[in-house]
C-alpha cells in the first residue's frame, strides 16, 4: 500500500534531500517550505516518481498551519510519516548580545512551528495506525550547550523532550516518535545563521568531512521504513571527526 509523507521545510537541506530519497522510493509526499519558487521546481523533478504535491506554508503562522493543513489534498495516500525539518539557527552572539527578535524567531519557527504542525496533523496520523511516525530534526545542540548557541541550544532541548513526551501521550496508538540530532552538517544552516556570510560557512567546514544532507535523508528513510513494532527513540549523529570539547574554565590572573 502507498502512503504519504509530509516533509516541512523541503527546499534545502535536509528536508529537499529526505524529499528526493522519498519520493524514489514511491511514497507520497507532502512538501512544505516558504519558497513557492523552489517548491515548483522541486516537484517539477520529483513528479516523475511518485505523486507529489506542494504547500507554500511558514510554520510561524499557526493560523495557515491549522488552515492548509487540516485537509490534506485529496490525490495524496494516507499520511503515514510527518518529517519535522523545518527550523533554524539565528545568530551566534553571547546571550547579553543578542537579539530578542532573533531569539524569538528561533522559538516561533523551531518550538511553535514544529508543535503546530504536529497537533494539527496528529489526527491523520493517529488514523493511520501501526508504523505511523513522526520524526523530528533536533540537534546535538540540544543536548550539548555551546558558546553564542544560547536560545538555539534551547528549542533544540525542547524538541528532544517533546519528542519523548510525545511517546508517552501515543502509548497503544501505534504512531512511532523519534528524535534525529545531527552534529556538524554542511548545509545552508550555517549561511542563515550568519545572514549570508559564505565564508563563515565555508571556514566551519573547512578540513571536515562533515555530515551532509543526503546522510541524514538515508536515515529519516531508514526510520520511516522501520517494521511496525520498533521504535528508535532518539538518534545521534556525528561526523567522525567531531567529538565532546573539555569543560570551559574562566581561570583568575
Amino acid at each position: 500500500m502507498t502512503f504519504t509523507a509530509c516533509i516541512t521545510g523541503a527546499t534545502s537541506g535536509f528536508g529537499r534531500a529526505a524529499a528526493e530519497k522519498f519520493a524514489q522510493q514511491g511514497w507520497h509526499l507532502l512538501l512544505t517550505g516558504r519558497r513557492e519558487e523552489r517548491l515548483k521546481e522541486i516537484k517539477e523533478q520529483l513528479s516523475q516518481y511518485t505523486v507529489v504535491e506542494t504547500m507554500v506554508l511558514d510554520v510561524q503562522d499557526t493560523e495557515a498551519c491549522k488552515e492548509k493543513l487540516s485537509q490534506l489534498p485529496p490525490s495524496l495516500a494516507p499520511l503515514k510519516v510527518l518529517v519535522n525539518n523545518a527550523g533554524l539557527a539565528l545568530g551566534t552572539a553571547p546571550a547579553q548580545d543578542a537579539s530578542l527578535d532573533q531569539w524569538h524567531q528561533m522559538i516561533d519557527t523551531n518550538v511553535k512551528g514544529l508543535s503546530t504542525v504536529t497537533y494539527v496533523l496528529l489526527p491523520k496520523l493517529i488514523e493511520c495506525g501501526a508504523g505511523a511516525s513522526i520524526i523530528n530534526i533536533g540537534s546535538i545542540a540540544g543536548l550539548y550547550p555551546y558558546p553564542g548557541g544560547n536560545v538555539y541550544c534551547g528549542t533544540k532541548a525542547f524538541v528532544e523532550q517533546f519528542s519523548k513526551a510525545l511517546r508517552c501521550d501515543l502509548l497503544g496508538t501505534g504512531v512511532r516518535v523519534s528524535n534525529v540530532a545531527p552534529g556538524m552538517a554542511e548545509t545552508e544552516f550555517t549561511l542563515v545563521r550568519t545572514s549570508g556570510n559564505q565564508q563563515a560557512s565555508d571556514d566551519l567546514y573547512k578540513g571536515v568531512d562533515a555530515i551532509q544532507a543526503s546522510d541524514i535523508a538515508d536515515t529519516l528513510l531508514y526510520l520511516a521504513n522501520l517494521p511496525d513494532h520498533l521504535n528508535i527513540n532518539e538518534l545521534e549523529i556525528m561526523p567522525t571527526q567531531q567529538a565532546w570539547s573539555p569543560f570551559a574554565v574562566n581561570r583568575k590572573s
